[in-house]
């Protein structure tokens, strides 16, 4: 499962939407601080806008249990918001991503909500 989520992360580390949409299923579902998607196109499509502010991602810990991945990463930003701890909790279905749920401190991203 975890090879799944290190796919899927360097997938979208390099921008490549496209890999990233493979390692997912149709019924993809993402629940996160400010947005809900029950759409992997959705989803990507609005990290596609995210990136525009992201340096890097720098991964401190992934771990697993059956069918579940948790990640802990540091998202570098170019933004006042600076370097952000972000847990993601994913769901792994025949080999794909079925879910996401992003945790994180959106304090310091009010300013998106602005935008």
């Amino acid at each position: 499962m975890e090879d799944v989520v290190a796919a899927f992360q360097k997938s979208l580390g390099d921008q490549n939407f496209e890999a990233a949409r493979d390692l997912m299923q149709d019924d993809f579902r993402f629940k996160g601080p400010f947005e809900e998607f029950d759409s992997p196109d959705d989803y990507l499509r609005s990290l596609q806008g995210l990136f525009g502010i992201v340096e890097r991602i720098e991964p401190k810990h992934m771990w697993s249990s059956g069918d579940q991945v948790v990640v802990l990463y540091d998202m570098v930003t170019k933004t006042p918001a600076g370097t952000q701890l972000i847990g993601e909790w994913y769901g792994i279905r025949d080999g794909k991503i079925a879910w996401i749920r992003a945790i994180f401190d959106s304090a310091p991203f009010a300013f998106l909500r602005q935008a």
